[in-house]
């Protein structure tokens, strides 16, 4: 992908290829130069939540840029591990490159990993649907536009989905949103690591634009509705194994 100075009002994709640039000019983002994160919604936890055992589960969810739904749960006690990637599509497809087209069923995809004796399913969930994205928005978050960028949980077992399907019927009923949940439960079936590159970016780059806009404001909102389960050092993912 070739570097290029980055225009403002388009799509974290078109940002991507100015991120040498950005780090060559010392870039600082204008107010309003791109689209802000929205406020985020105070919501009930779930009724019902899963009576998890052991000491290590996984969570998959879709929200949008994985950047900053990884750096949401990064920042949540309890979560030993969240991994950007790509969900939804096949193994062939499951590249940046090819993601990006809207074409591949991938959306780009958190795993997270978690103690169930610290943090629940149903934390992860209200997290996910209060802080980490818009669960109002189809195919679409923010700036960034098409079905990569989907709603969407991937359930691993239907103890998981009887839950994630639950809370969305309560939260809908609830009406603390604009407009309806559109987030959708699609099968697990496979998850891809993303390229190194995507890996702990936020925490990587927190003065570069996209980050700052979108993606910070969504931690400041962690902290300050979850100040229960907020940790202020991340976990990261470091370096990731070769394929």
């Amino acid at each position: 992908m070739s570097p290029r100075f980055p225009d403002f009002t388009f799509s974290r994709r078109s940002l991507l290829g100015g991120l040498a640039a950005v780090s060559v000019l010392g870039f600082v983002a204008r107010p309003g130069a791109i689209f802000a994160q929205e406020e985020p919604v105070v919501i009930p936890a779930p009724d019902r939540d899963l009576d998890d055992s052991g000491t290590s589960a996984v969570a998959v969810f879709a929200g949008g840029c994985f950047w900053g739904v990884q750096g949401v749960f990064q920042r949540v006690k309890g979560v030993t591990n969240a991994v950007s990637g790509y969900a939804g599509g096949a193994a062939d497809t499951a590249t940046y490159d090819q993601t990006t087209r809207g074409d591949t069923g991938h959306a780009e995809t958190v795993e997270v990993t978690y103690d169930p004796s610290v943090v629940t399913f149903g934390k992860l969930l209200q997290i996910f649907f209060s802080v980490a994205h818009n669960p109002t928005q189809l195919n679409f978050q923010g700036p960034d536009r098409g079905t990569q960028y989907r709603s969407t949980i991937f359930p691993v077992n239907d103890q998981q989905a009887e839950v994630a399907k639950a809370y969305i019927a309560q939260l809908d009923a609830a009406k603390l949103f604009p407009g309806p949940i559109v987030t959708t439960l699609e099968p697990f079936e496979a998850f891809y690591p993303a390229e190194q590159y995507h890996q702990d970016f936020l925490t990587l780059n927190p003065t570069w634009p996209y980050i700052v806009r979108n993606d910070l404001p969504k931690i400041a909102a962690l902290a300050a509705l979850f100040p229960d389960v907020y940790r202020t050092e991340p976990v990261l993912v470091g370096e990731l194994p070769a394929a």
